[in-house]
């Protein structure tokens, strides 16, 4: 199982586990798991063919949703049908080098939604404290080169992981606690000492999630301090109102993920269990609620999902009504 480089040892393959204490269960698990990656695409899909069809969605506010949705697609892709497979085909193993490419666009396409969630409170900021200049200031070009530097920095400070990994010796075992790779797993499997990589970890989470969470929480304090000085308190929660989706993505995103990073930097008294809920939730749930969650508190984009749905309904009345199933009855003589 053990492949020798001069004096590293990499594993041909490591070993994913699921819920420990649970294997009964797996079968029955993958349902609902093929059930979430369902409608994670459905979703995803829909809101990228609503903005693409509706012109007058066409403003940075639909298009920063289009650019999280395709992230969410990526994102699930890479996870969730190599889970599906374990849980229904027990596809336990994962090959050395198909584990660091999954650990590597798990973290970067991460770290690209969150400078997705920045650029999209960016947008509110602007559109409520400075509306008359929000169009002058969030040009089609500029909203293009957001999601160029969006790639690009997701790209560039998670480049260095895989390699950072590859210098690493793992002659303890080769069986990770999720059923997917991540760099603070696949590090603890590690017999020598990895303290390059827990620092150049915490400072990727610092400069990329820690700075982009502070730019978030400063634009809604200046939102929320913008809608208290308007005269009008129904302005004032029109105005905010617009914000609600987006709160909830952060939160979606941010709180499993700070929840995830202190588990395994402090909480190492904290059951396997926790530790792979937290990740499990961190990497599952928001590729699936963040298309709901638009769709319910976005008015035009609930206006044409119900559009195309009464549409849909009234097409197959009228092929019914056209082509009527006709019942006979033949008497037999």
């Amino acid at each position: 199982m053990l492949a020798f480089n001069t004096t590293i040892f990499h594993p041909s393959a490591f070993i994913l586990i699921g819920f420990p204490g649970m294997e009964a269960m797996h079968y029955w698990l993958g349902f609902p798991l093929c059930s979430m990656y369902i409608l994670a695409i459905l979703g995803n899909c829909t809101i990228l063919f609503i903005v693409r069809m509706e012109r007058n969605l066409h403003e940075p506010m639909y298009l920063f949703l289009c650019m999280l949705a395709v992230i969410d697609l990526i994102l699930s892709s890479f996870t969730m049908p190599k889970m599906i497979g374990f849980f229904w085909f027990d596809t336990k193993e994962i090959e050395f080098g198909a584990c660091l490419t999954q650990m590597f666009f798990i973290h970067a396409l991460s770290a690209m939604e969150s400078t997705i969630l920045l650029a999209m409170a960016f947008d509110r900021y602007i559109a409520i404290c400075n509306p008359l200049r929000h169009s002058s200031i969030l040009t089609n070009w500029m909203v293009a080169k957001i999601g160029m530097v969006t790639v690009i920095r997701g790209f560039i400070f998670f480049f260095p992981l895989p390699f950072l990994l590859r210098r690493l010796s793992y002659c303890r075992t080769n069986v990770l606690s999720h059923s997917f790779c991540l760099h603070q797993d696949m590090m603890k499997l590690s017999c020598i000492d990895t303290t390059v990589n827990v620092v150049y970890g915490l400072f990727i989470i610092l400069s990329v999630m820690g700075i982009d969470s502070l730019f978030i929480i400063l634009s809604y304090v200046l939102i929320v301090r913008s809608v208290l000085s308007l005269s009008s308190k129904e302005a004032g929660l029109k105005a905010f109102n617009t914000c609600i989706s987006h709160i909830c993505a952060v939160l979606m995103f941010y709180v499993p993920l700070i929840g995830l990073s202190i588990i395994h930097r402090f909480g190492r008294s904290a059951s396997s269990r926790t530790h792979i809920i937290m990740a499990d939730v961190y990497l599952l749930v928001p590729p699936v609620l963040n298309p709901i969650v638009y769709g319910i508190k976005t008015k035009q984009i609930r206006k044409r999902i119900v559009k195309i749905l009464h549409s849909t309904l009234r097409v197959n009345l009228l092929f019914h009504c056209k082509y009527p199933v006709i019942s006979v009855q033949g008497n037999l003589s």
